[in-house]
């Protein structure tokens, strides 16, 4: 067995390999830029090597700078992660050069299928359906647009060395063939150093579903069933969930068998992903396999007991397979949430900076999973478990030049109901502060009846919120369970203002047992009833709830119980009351006094700025190009400019009829949020 792996990678991946890698008591070394010298895979690392500057194609991705991190520190095999250069054949080649096993597929099978014009073609030929579409390289703009146009609309623009939703475009006319075929462009040089584009029809309403097979050079190949990721964004996938809600045991065979024939036609060998779009009826289509271990690879460890990160480096080591198909099994059910630092109240837009408080829900092991440094077999009945792979903490930074996704949150239970509620909780207890972050939606979709109901395909995020995620509305019900327990809270916080002041004491101040509670719209006239266990908190009509929980003045996250169920808070101070968030609602929650209240009613509504006439930055980024001049009159809709941030180009578009009166910023200004780009009549 190797004795030292290096990761050429970062972030949570980074962390997840160094992870296995010590539980086989090898050693590990991280590679970093200028940005991650404080970083979490760095720390964790036996040792680490600079490569470079921030930007990955100056460090991350260039071969020659990893391949000289590589021999000055003796390691014997590279572990490439995802993304960067995981699906590199030069990279590969370069590492069989200099005799350093790849912990990853032969050459040969990485131009085959880590290719995506090349895979297609291959799997045409061996029989496999394929969605259709045009093969060949896309030289220019134009070409694009007659292609997509022969097609017929929608089609996909996707780089051919693609991955993670970056260098892909969906286009519907041919203006957005034009804007996406240069902007896919741009991203896949970006992120890949590869800059070819292909096309193929998009077909409406699919799901995504993908197969996690594992082969060794001896012959043997196996697949681990299948993973469900219909819910994305711009491609980019936001929840995953093993097995899928939708398959049959008939359809998966058959998904999992024809995966496997793929991979042994090419000679694949090490954990691979082949991807598939299935319509209504089960009826699937070739997609692409991805040559590398996948970012939702936790919910397939965790439904199997298999660590497909240790089997990578065995197969790498030249060992065959220990297990066989008979022996692959599905254990409950398993979640992942990606957290992102993207703002879904400013449209999914990349937040960066530090991150004042981190505080993931703790892990808990369980279930045929991996969670820290331990191995652990069957659950028994009943329990559940969390995972968080994260490559971040508490006082980090978010930085601009890397992918925005924070973690990987997932749970596990005997079954998909619980593995939903179990996700639900430990969303709810997840604090992250100082960036913009997509906790809230993640809650949200939890709680969508399409997604509980296992209904849900790649357009969900598009028909559910087709003007974007606007926060949570919560039932009545859940406010008055929110309404209850904030009051028991700003009670226990009156009795410590008022035994501070001492005024408790010489009884010159009661802290009363009537109050109002308005959040949300809602006004609740409540009772308080306190005793050692708790207080019972009693609405006008009659009703009653009885709250308890360990909350104190000061806590940030309270853990309650209101009517005998579970209510999880991350509480934050405004004036009169409380910053409440909870399945996605983002809550000011005001407790006063019935005098207090209806002094409250008379108070004017603070009228927001006017923001119509400008253009702001919506996210910190680079303005990559202008595309009007003073003096333009732009139309519903046009495209403004194009700001990169975290290796995505964004077009900033017109959202009314004007004039251009003012540009305040020009190409290649680095922008931060709200800065005015340009103004308008």
């Amino acid at each position: 067995m190797f004795n030292k792996i290096l990761i050429a990678n970062r972030g949570e991946i980074a962390c997840r390999v160094i992870k296995t890698a010590r539980k086989m008591g090898i050693q590990t070394v991280a590679i970093y830029s200028d940005a991650d010298k404080q970083a979490l895979h760095v720390q964790m690392a036996d040792e680490a090597v600079h490569i470079g500057p921030p930007p990955a194609n100056q460090s991350y991705i260039v071969i020659d700078k990893v391949m000289e991190a590589i021999k000055s520190s003796g390691a014997q095999a590279v572990h490439p992660g995802y993304g960067f250069l995981s699906e590199n054949s030069k990279f590969a080649e370069a590492l069989a050069a200099e005799g350093v096993a790849f912990v990853g597929p032969p050459v040969g099978a990485i131009e085959k299928m880590g290719d995506k014009i090349t895979s297609k073609k291959i799997a045409k030929e061996a029989g496999v359906s394929t969605v259709p579409g045009y093969m060949g390289i896309i030289e220019d703009a134009d070409e694009a647009v007659k292609i997509s146009g022969e097609i017929g609309y929608p089609v996909m623009l996707k780089a051919t060395a693609g991955g993670g939703g970056k260098g892909m475009r969906i286009a519907w006319n041919d203006e957005e063939a034009r804007e996406g075929f240069q902007s896919s462009k741009n991203e896949a040089a970006n992120s890949f150093g590869d800059d070819r584009i292909f096309i193929e029809k998009f077909v409406t309403n699919p799901r995504h579903i993908e197969i996690q097979v594992l082969c060794d050079a001896h012959g043997n190949g196996i697949y681990l069933n299948e993973r469900e990721c219909s819910i994305q964004r711009r491609n980019q996938k936001v929840v995953e969930e093993a097995p899928s809600p939708f398959l049959d045991a008939e359809t998966r065979k058959a998904m999992g068998e024809q995966s496997v024939a793929l991979a042994q036609a090419v000679g694949y060998t090490s954990a691979g992903t082949v991807e598939f779009i299935v319509d209504g009826d089960k009826n699937f289509y070739f997609l692409e396999m991805n040559t590398r271990l996948q970012v939702e690879h936790p919910i397939t460890e965790m439904i199997t007991g298999v660590d497909l990160v240790e089997q990578m480096i065995r197969v790498a080591n030249g060992e065959a397979l220990t297990i066989t198909q008979d022996d692959v099994q599905i254990n409950g059910w398993a979640i992942e949430n990606r957290l992102y630092a993207e703002d879904p109240y400013r449209g999914f837009l990349p937040s960066i900076g530090r991150l004042t408080r981190y505080r993931p829900p703790q892990e808990i092991a369980a279930g045929p999973l991996l969670t820290n440094d331990k191995w652990h077999g069957d659950a028994p009945t009943g329990e559940t478990a969390v995972r968080n792979d994260t490559g971040v903490y508490e006082g980090g930074e978010i930085s601009m030049y890397y992918d925005p996704m924070i973690a990987k949150l997932c749970t596990w239970a005997p079954t998909r109901e619980e593995a939903i509620e179990r996700m639900r909780v430990a969303l709810d207890s997840f604090e992250v502060e100082g960036i913009g972050h997509n906790l809230p939606f993640l809650s949200a979709v939890m709680d969508h009846p399409i997604f509980v109901a296992g209904t849900m395909t790649t357009a969900f995020i598009e028909n559910e919120y087709p003007d974007g995620f606007q926060g949570v509305t919560l039932a009545e019900g859940e406010l008055k369970r929110i309404a209850a327990a904030t009051a028991a809270m700003h009670r226990v916080a009156e009795i410590r203002r008022a035994r501070v002041s001492g005024r408790m004491d010489n009884h010159e101040r009661k802290v009363g047992t009537e109050w109002n509670v308005a959040v949300q719209d809602h006004s609740f006239d409540v009772t308080i009833t306190a005793d050692k266990e708790g207080a019972t908190v009693t609405f006008e009509g009659g009703e009653t709830l009885r709250v308890s929980g360990d909350w104190t003045p000061g806590d940030q996250l309270a853990t309650m119980t209101v009517a005998d169920k579970p209510l999880i808070l991350k509480v934050g101070k405004i004036s009169g009351g409380f910053r409440i968030r909870t399945r996605g609602a983002d809550l000011k929650v005001h407790v006063r006094t019935p005098l207090q209240a209806e002094m409250a009613c008379k108070m004017p509504v603070k009228v927001a700025p006017d923001t119509s006439k400008l253009l702001l930055c919506p996210m910190p980024g680079l303005i990559v190009k202008l595309d009007v001049a003073v003096g333009d009159e732009v139309q519903d809709g046009q495209a403004l400019c194009t700001i990169e941030a975290m290796k995505m180009e964004n077009i900033l578009r017109a959202e009314r009829k004007g004039v251009v009166t003012k540009i305040n910023a020009g190409a290649g200004d680095s922008l931060a949020v709200d800065d005015i780009i340009m103004e308008f009549e």
